[in-house]
């Protein structure tokens, strides 16, 4: 399930939308000569991250085929926090392929994908770490020795309502609309196996999520469907250090972002927080749109000098400037809501439906790298002329944009601070499937498939009022959700604020994430590694 999280002001995360355009070649991929297979592409790692030479193996086969492609993209993602990577159907898989890497990750998503001999030749022959997730594993354990080296064999699907996962003595969620099954393996040696999360069913009844013998881990689901933010992914993107950078130290940090400020702010609320934050030693950054427009009226920062002296007064307090788009809006359209700037969408284009949810309806219609260029560079220009000086990191307005625009921030930028969205056929080059779109967050630093840095936001934002299909989220809950991300042994609890709430929210906030172990870092400090 790709499924769609928008709110009015914020997009938790993105989902469903509509047709499919050919699209612009990205420069962040590019073929792998060391690997035989074809359709291979590759990918850098993030600032700081390690040394890792990641290979991903994916499905392609079936009516799903399309999906290996979703969760390759995905899993690329991540392991690029850990160094590079090299994504590549499976089906091509050649004799040692994997000798270059550091390890190899095998996404299971179609249910009897031919698996080359080659491959299961060079798991079973390895040292090096091997993560195997969900389908197929009893083509692996089918092959002689296996039982007797690993001490399990594979077992049928438990489709049992599993609504947590218990990991590192915490509850991680698993969504009821999750009816996929979990894998039960058979256990032959005990000795040999550790379990390292556990489902658990709402009677009560465990089996292993993910288990570990010697150098296999085996996880008995693909962790990105029906992901929340307090989600089992999060165990996933903790076992990638076991498998990728296993002498990681555990680290906790922190970041707040306000949200949505542009030249109808309020000067004293931003003036407020940034002293608040100050008086707690908490670096921020601030996302600014410069232009306002709606239906009936457009100025610039230029109209609105003490917003421009208030967002002043908060990079001398510590605030770091993020661009979040030029008017936050398109045009002069209800998209969805009433096109007016900090509600609308700006580089992709949505509708609310008779349920009241958002759905994602595809690119603008002048859609390119160059449309998007000249909005992010008319909006530099108004940093830049009311004396805020050149932001370096751009957020999407409700972290929606297709490939192009993606291309235009990698080329002007090369940094964000937001979630992803993403499309098939960005990860192989081919056509994108603008109806099959899929958002991720990340719990640490990466670099997307996109090219670019992403600084990470994961737990979501302040909601008082309930919208869109979407339920109250308090400070309590964000709270609650950073505690959940402690799982991630070097991850981040990153949040957004809008100040018009003003500054009650905040008072509990922080001093609550604080209370949880974590330690408030800038955009740059992740930028840097």
């Amino acid at each position: 399930m790709l499924n769609t999280v928008v709110s009015r002001r914020s997009v938790l995360i993105a989902g469903v939308a509509a047709t499919a355009v050919a699209g612009v070649g990205l420069t962040a991929i590019e073929a792998d000569a060391a690997v035989s297979t074809k359709n291979t592409r590759t990918g850098k790692a993030a600032p700081g991250g390690g040394t890792a030479k990641t290979l991903i193996l994916y499905d392609t086969t079936g009516d799903y085929g399309w999906l290996g492609e979703v969760y390759a993209t995905q899993t690329a993602n991540l392991g690029s926090h850990f160094g590079s990577w090299t994504a590549a159907p499976v089906a091509g898989y050649r004799s040692g392929d994997l000798r270059n890497f550091t390890a190899v990750i095998y996404l299971g998503s179609t249910y009897d994908e031919p698996l080359p001999a080659a491959f299961l030749a060079d798991v079973m022959a390895t040292t090096k770490p091997v993560l195997w997730v969900r389908d197929n594993v009893w083509q692996l354990t089918r092959v002689d020795g296996f039982a007797a080296k690993y001490g399990f064999t594979s077992g049928l699907f438990d489709f049992g309502d599993f609504a947590e996962v218990g990991y590192k003595g915490r509850v991680l969620e698993r969504s009821d609309d999750n009816k996929s099954g979990l894998m039960n393996l058979t256990v032959t040696d005990p000795a040999k196996v550790t379990t390292l999360a556990t489902a658990v069913r709402a009677d009560g009844g465990t089996l292993p999520w993910a288990v570990r013998s010697g150098n296999l881990t085996y996880v008995s689901e693909i962790p990105y469907s029906y992901v929340t933010h307090d989600d089992r992914y999060l165990i996933f993107a903790d076992l990638l250090f076991d498998v990728l950078g296993p002498d990681t130290p555990e680290r906790h940090r922190a970041l707040v972002r306000l949200e949505d400020v542009g030249p109808d702010a309020d000067p004293d609320q931003l003036r407020a927080i940034a002293d608040y934050l100050w008086s707690m030693k908490v670096p921020f950054s601030v996302a600014v749109y410069p232009r306002y427009k709606d239906k009936t009226t457009d100025y610039t920062l230029a109209r609105r000098p003490q917003v421009v002296s208030a967002l002043k007064y908060m990079k001398s307090r510590g605030g770091t400037l993020l661009m979040h788009g030029y008017t936050h809006q398109y045009g002069a359209v209800n998209n969805p809501y009433d096109g007016s700037s900090g509600n609308d969408f700006e580089f992709y284009t949505a509708h609310v439906d008779d349920a009241d949810r958002v759905i994602y309806d595809g690119p603008v219609k002048e859609d390119s790298v160059a449309w998007a260029t000249s909005r992010m560079v008319a909006s530099g220009a108004l940093f830049v002329t009311t004396g805020l000086g050149t932001p370096k990191i751009f957020e999407f307005p409700h972290y929606a944009a297709s490939p192009a625009d993606y291309q235009a921030v990698h080329n002007l930028f090369g940094k964000r601070y937001d979630r992803g969205l993403y499309f098939p056929g960005v990860l192989t080059g081919g056509k994108y499937d603008y109806g099959r779109q899929f958002g991720q967050f990340f719990p640490y630093t990466v670099r997307d498939v996109y090219g670019s840095v992403v600084v990470p936001e994961n737990i979501g934002n302040v909601e008082p009022e309930a919208y869109n299909t979407h339920p109250v989220r308090l400070p309590a809950d964000l709270v609650a959700s950073a505690e959940r991300n402690l799982v991630v042994r070097d991850g981040v609890a990153s949040f957004f604020y809008h100040p018009y709430l003003g500054l009650d929210y905040l008072l509990e906030l922080i001093p609550g994430i604080i209370g949880a172990g974590y330690s408030f870092v800038s955009a740059d400090a992740m930028l840097n590694g």
